[in-house]
């Protein structure tokens, strides 16, 4: 059996995602980590940092990415299914950029892909969730974000990434560029994991966010940019605390965390204009239906996928 890694970046290091903390996190469990770095900036050092990880798991793809061609976010899934490509493994372990693995998961990630190796029903494993937020002490539990996603699959030419790569679909016939589109594809048969992935996208300095948020609306075929002031996290005292062992290789980059002072804890009125599912009155609502009435299981949730 064999297991690969993909992931994408591009302005990464910008950005402040954490891509080499990504790529080590899934190191000792895979046989390659193919990584397709986008062209970037010049102030840009994404391609320095994944060259900088000594091992010869690592097969970097250089690539540019085209918006123009690849709309409405789905450069994302182009890309991805670049990576992807270059893939030699049995099973494929996606991980976007700000997606880390804990260690003490290795063992049911490698598991789980040796039990199920010749089981072709199994066409990948779902992985749980944790969204951090503002820092690395709170977590979104709510209903409209999502707490599972498929992040292991087959190596198979007929599974694509899909819309804004989040998730993958089975495609057969697929013309290379129709990312968003639903017909002719379906969702994969997929088991659940006891694993989990850490989710980084929303812990930054606040004035990057603001220009993370800009570039995704840029990916997103969005012209002018929405976001000028620093981004504000809103009253963190709402967020859900998280107290919880985060994966080794996350531990120097938590400890130069430096914008803990900008975050609201005393409960000031919130400075941006929009509201995010989980600060708004009907998400809560359900959400805390959920809690109580389901043990935190999401009701009427899409699933982009079938167990």
């Amino acid at each position: 059996m064999k297991i690969s890694a993909f992931t994408i970046c591009h302005n990464a290091d910008k950005l402040y995602y954490p891509i080499k903390e990504s790529i080590l996190s899934a190191l000792p469990i895979v046989d390659e980590f193919v990584v397709a770095v986008g062209k970037s900036d010049e102030d840009d050092h994404s391609l320095e940092i994944v060259k900088s990880i000594v091992s010869d798991k690592i097969k970097i793809i250089q690539t540019e990415w085209d918006v123009s061609a690849f709309p409405n976010g789905t450069v994302h899934a182009k890309q991805t299914d670049l990576a992807k490509s270059h893939c030699s493994g049995d099973w494929l372990i996606y991980l976007q950029a700000d997606e880390v693995l804990h260690e003490r998961d290795h063992q049911e990630i490698k598991r789980a892909c040796q039990t199920h190796l010749t089981d072709l029903n199994i066409e990948g494993f779902l992985f749980r969730y944790n969204h951090f937020w503002g820092d690395y002490d709170h977590v979104v539990r709510s209903h409209g974000w999502y707490n599972e996603e498929i992040r292991i699959i087959r190596n198979r030419s007929e599974i694509h990434s899909w819309q804004s790569a989040q998730s993958f679909r089975h495609i057969s016939n697929f013309d290379g560029k129709s990312y968003r589109a639903k017909e002719g594809t379906r969702k994969l048969k997929v088991k659940k994991l006891n694993a989990s992935i850490f989710h980084y996208g929303w812990v930054r300095p606040p004035a990057v966010m603001t220009a993370k948020m800009n570039a995704l609306d840029n990916n997103h075929s969005r012209q002018e940019p929405q976001y000028h002031q620093d981004f504000d996290y809103g009253d963190m005292r709402k967020i859900d605390t998280y107290s919880i062992s985060h994966p080794k290789v996350m531990e120097e980059r938590i400890q130069e965390m430096n914008w803990k002072d900008r975050l609201n804890f005393s409960g000031e009125a919130l400075k941006r204009s929009f509201l995010f599912k989980h600060e708004r009155p009907r998400y809560r609502i359900l959400s805390w239906i959920e809690d109580q009435l389901f043990g935190g299981r999401q009701i009427m949730r899409f699933k982009n996928w079938r167990e």
